[in-house]
């Protein structure tokens, strides 16, 4: 974070919050993002500066069974800490467990997703199905609540769509039951990500509860962050797709809130070598076979927007041998790196 400063104007005025016994000095969320926010990325997240990092949604069913993919979700690197792991299910009883497995693993705090659209989620009555639901979410946050020390939180959307936009009375019953954070993405489920994500309804959730609300949803600036806050009157902000090729993000966000200045993102050769290592990093967390798999769309979303990286995603699709892949990145950035004297 050495980089030069960013000018900007003054940014708006955020206060740490307590999820519970946990304070975060800035709230600045990195959102649980299934395929993205594994280990690698969070870690890497991490190093820039976040708030408070969540999980990969795991599926409550799978944590039970401790199957070799939800416990690579589950895993964290203690620079993380305190992380939140997000959970999904429709059975309170399996959410009780899979809840009770994570804090007694070290988890700070474990959220529940109420928000998620993607239709094999929903159509096994979890994520966002929940909020057509509203006794059966309840019961889910309920029982988490009475199966755990730490502190539950709640992500979810405004409502099922524009006909039923009742965020801010799952939000009173979240509270009500022991919840201590909810966060809303400003969309509906039938939304999925279409359309904007509306900040200003945000406001009716953070007028609804007592306890610190996060706004989510098409935040990927620092103007984002700014007219998010100031839309939502949200006490933080939780930044998904956003950063997608830019681990960097929340860190800017962060010094931006606390300094009124960012550091510009990191130079290219900064960048290759970042992601070299998250590469490198990705192959060691899930194996070469399916590590390279996995790496394609973080190689995608770094080098979007230079010349020739349509043409890059394309070659690299195909590879599977990592030190081809490696090879072909240096080959790509190579035109745009500092010549040093040797």
């Amino acid at each position: 974070m050495s980089d030069p400063e960013i000018s900007l104007p003054p940014p708006p005025a955020i206060a740490p919050i307590h999820i519970g016994p946990v304070a975060v000095d800035c709230p600045v969320v990195l959102a649980p993002m299934t395929g993205v926010t594994d280990l690698p990325f969070r870690r890497l997240v991490r190093s820039f500066g976040s708030g408070l990092n969540v999980t990969e949604m795991i599926a409550s069913p799978a944590m039970i069974r401790e199957t070799r993919q939800s416990l690579q979700k589950a895993a964290w690197d203690p620079v993380e800490e305190p992380v939140a792991v997000q959970l999904a299910g429709c059975e309170p009883a399996e959410m009780a467990e899979a809840a009770k497995l994570n804090a007694d693993r070290g988890a700070a705090i474990i959220d529940i997703n109420m928000g998620c659209p993607v239709k094999k989620v929903v159509n096994g009555d979890a994520g966002s199905a929940l909020m057509r639901d509203l006794p059966l979410a309840a019961r889910l946050i309920a029982a988490t609540v009475k199966a755990v020390d730490v502190p539950v939180t709640v992500k979810m959307r405004m409502g099922w769509d524009h006909a039923s936009l009742n965020a801010p009375e799952l939000a009173r019953i979240a509270e009500d039951l022991g919840a201590r954070m909810i966060t809303v993405h400003g969309r509906t489920r039938n939304q999925m990500y279409k359309g904007s994500a509306d900040w200003g309804f945000v406001a009716s959730v953070k007028a609804a509860v007592r306890v610190p609300v996060l706004v989510n949803g098409d935040i990927c600036t620092l103007d984002d962050v700014a007219t998010a806050l100031t839309r939502s009157g949200a006490d933080g902000v939780m930044i998904g797709r956003g950063a997608y090729g830019r681990p960097w993000l929340l860190g800017q966000v962060m010094h931006w809130l606390r300094h009124g200045s960012a550091p510009a993102a990191p130079d290219l050769d900064a960048q290759l070598a970042l992601i070299t290592g998250h590469y490198r990093a990705m192959l060691s967390h899930y194996g070469n076979e399916t590590g390279v798999k996995l790496a394609r769309k973080h190689l995608g979303w770094y080098t979007k927007g230079l010349p020739g990286s349509a043409e890059f995603r394309n070659r690299v699709n195909v590879m599977d041998a990592p030190a081809a892949v490696l090879t072909a990145l240096g080959e790509f950035y190579a035109p745009w790196l500092k010549r040093r004297a040797a």
